[in-house]
């Protein structure tokens, strides 16, 4: 692709600031416009349910770059602005002020929106929250007091760090999951009953196999939930932790492909050749189907290879997945993607208080879960950048040395 034209990015989170900053570093100077619709410069996301709500870290050490970053790399930004509209024949974005910008390329990092509950349930009353953006976890945090009762509702990796910061702020809090127990998409048998156990003992109250009839308000205000089974339970406030959808509205109306999410190929092109997409919005190629990788190191990775594309390069994007959970004083570690596994192998060390599940499939080892074991998450995903299956009986044996496995 020719180093010409504007690059026009609509959104401005991880996948945004990464395409815009890895252009500059490969001395691409071609004009970047960057469209965010919050009211501040892009920063990073994850510590906004831990550290800043915690008021353990203040906003702007959030900020992936000062203002002047931006001035200095000749990166235009609009805050406060959205796209309305798509104008792929004349490669033109309508803002929603009336304004036209032109475009060479545009690159979608549109991101994804928390579900919400629905209004008939309640879903609409005040002190009912998600996490999502700066705006949410300041409302989150005024909400946050101690000795106040929260009910979350689900148990995904949302819900349980939501969970564990709640009660780091003093509050009562019930999780309540509607599917046989936590983390039922996610992750295994195993590592959910240790997850489990860190939250029993910190005294979250975890009701498994139960979901929300609706919620009761008082003065618009949510006081209490009917639950599945006709339990009532007074509450505060509420979270809503049952995943994202992703942004793809826009691609959608523009004649895009999408598919639960817009479809992109393996270098992060839409159906439109001029159209990429990158981050939580992205569809993209995963061994014999399609997925979307919800977290940081996807976008970031994702967006800076279809940056190398638009400077002219030719690479493919080939996702090594990895993830992490904070939870307490808990770091849960992801390698790899455990997607079709069909064997798990749990091994526990009790004098370190580490733990780690490996999964297989059809004889194959395709992630590890770590729990405050980073020799086991360093090892993991080097094992499956290098293609190596591990010994299980040298897995099973806690205390072995897993770095050999490195050297089979």
């Amino acid at each position: 692709m020719p180093n010409t034209g504007r690059l026009v990015i609509v959104g401005a989170g991880q996948a945004a600031f990464a395409a815009a900053a890895k252009l500059r570093a490969l001395k691409d100077d071609r004009p970047i416009t960057i469209i965010g619709a919050e009211d501040v410069l892009p920063y990073q996301r994850p510590p906004l349910s831990k550290k800043y709500l915690l008021g353990d870290i203040s906003f702007d050490r959030l900020l992936f770059r000062p203002e002047q970053w931006y001035a200095d790399n000749r990166v235009e930004f609009h805050l406060s602005t959205w796209v309305e509209e798509i104008r792929r024949e004349r490669k033109q974005v309508l803002l929603h002020d009336g304004a036209v910008l032109d475009y060479g390329t545009l690159l979608l990092a549109t991101g994804s929106t928390p579900r919400q509950l629905p209004a008939a349930i309640g879903g609409t009353l005040k002190g009912v929250h998600v996490m999502r953006d700066k705006r949410d976890a300041d409302h989150l945090a005024e909400a946050m007091l101690p000795g106040r009762r929260v009910l979350i509702i689900g148990g995904g990796y949302i819900g349980l760090e939501a969970a564990a910061v709640a009660r780091h702020r003093g509050m009562e809090v019930t999780v309540i999951e509607m599917a046989d127990r936590i983390l039922q998409r996610t992750a295994a048998r195993e590592t959910a009953d240790i997850i489990r156990g860190i939250h029993q003992a910190h005294d979250v109250v975890i009701r498994e196999k139960t979901g929300l009839d609706h919620l009761i308000g008082r003065d618009d205000q949510v006081s209490a939930a009917k639950l599945s089974d006709g339990t009532v339970v007074a509450v505060d406030c509420v979270i809503v932790g049952i995943g994202v959808v992703p942004n793809d509205q826009l691609a959608d109306v523009a004649g895009l492909e999408v598919k639960n999410g817009i479809v992109v190929d393996e270098f992060g092109r839409t159906s439109d050749p001029s159209i990429f997409a990158a981050g939580d919005c992205a569809s993209l190629p995963w061994q014999d189907g399609r997925i979307r990788f919800e977290s940081v190191q996807n976008a970031v990775d994702q967006a800076e290879a279809i940056a190398l594309v638009i400077a002219g390069g030719d690479g493919a994007y080939r996702p090594k997945p990895w993830f992490w959970s904070d939870q307490y004083d808990v770091k849960l570690q992801i390698a790899g993607f455990n997607l079709g596994y069909d064997q798990t192998l749990l091994r526990a060390d009790g004098r370190k208080g580490t733990h780690s599940v490996w999964y297989f499939k059809s004889g194959a080892f395709v992630s590890v879960d770590a729990i405050n074991d980073a020799t086991a998450y360093i090892v993991g995903r080097k094992m499956l950048e290098l293609g190596i299956n591990p010994d299980k009986g040298v897995l099973a044996d806690p205390g072995s040395d897993l770095k050999q496995l490195l050297r089979a």
